[in-house]
């Protein structure tokens, strides 16, 4: 990735009330696995595929976050903080705003959740990204969870379903039968899609992918024999600190 100087947006604003006790005085983001937070286990996980600009947004403790990152000198990295002050502008909001941080370039851009620990090959996501060129691409494994994203054979965005109701959204019909995907939070977007996206103020990222599924080509990244730790929990901070030291 070094050779395109990618940027990254990760999402760090949300309330973490999965993480009570722990987010009562404290941002999830910088819950620590094994000693380290998770903010920072992200930066240099980016970082490890080369990029070096962030855009990060805040609002749970947004202090404590911004002051952590400048007592470690952003890690090296070049670090713009969104303060959602207001409110938490939930992701799709908050990658909205962040618009004008990744339009210039004209590059695919990563985003991806604070709380979220993966070691997802970026390199090969991004190759899949540059030849299939849809507007977003978006890492998903077969794990089990309470919704997911329903693609058709070609891997192409075709709706979303909750399994605990049985609620189907359809943004396009396809003639073989849907397959489900379980959604990482990591996304490669163009910049194009932001100018797409109807919504304003705060809102869902899934709803404006559903809807740009209407019209344009949003496609699944399969990448199931990676670690995936949603590190939203208490207990599954424990399960992240078995895979991540």
């Amino acid at each position: 990735m070094s050779d395109l100087n990618l940027k990254a947006m990760i999402l760090a604003a949300g309330l973490g009330t999965r993480l009570k006790p722990f987010t009562d005085k404290h941002p999830k983001a910088l819950a620590p696995v094994n000693g380290k937070p998770l903010l920072q286990r992200n930066i240099e996980y980016l970082h490890s595929f080369g990029i070096k600009d962030f855009f990060v947004n805040v609002h749970h403790f947004a202090d404590q976050i911004v002051g952590f990152l400048n007592s470690n000198n952003n890690f090296g990295c070049n670090i713009t903080i969104s303060h959602e002050k207001e409110e938490a502008l939930e992701t799709g909001g908050g990658i909205k705003k962040a618009g004008w941080f990744f339009e210039k370039e004209q590059l695919p851009f990563v985003v991806m959740n604070a709380d979220l620990l993966t070691n997802l090959d970026l390199d090969r996501m991004l190759a899949y990204h540059k030849k299939e060129q849809p507007l977003a691409t978006l890492a998903v494994t077969n794990r089990k969870t309470s919704r997911n994203f329903l693609f058709d054979d070609e891997q192409v965005l075709c709706g979303w379903m909750n399994n605990k109701t049985d609620e189907k959204r359809i943004s396009k019909l396809a003639h073989e039968p849907l397959h489900a995907g379980a959604f990482t939070c990591v996304h490669l977007i163009e910049p194009a899609a932001l100018q797409l996206i109807k919504e304003e103020g705060k809102f869902s990222i899934i709803d404006s992918y559903l809807d740009l599924a209407k019209k344009y080509t949003i496609k699944g990244y399969e990448h199931s024999n990676d670690i995936v730790v949603d590190v939203g929990k208490p207990e599954s901070i424990a399960i992240a600190e078995e895979y991540f030291h």
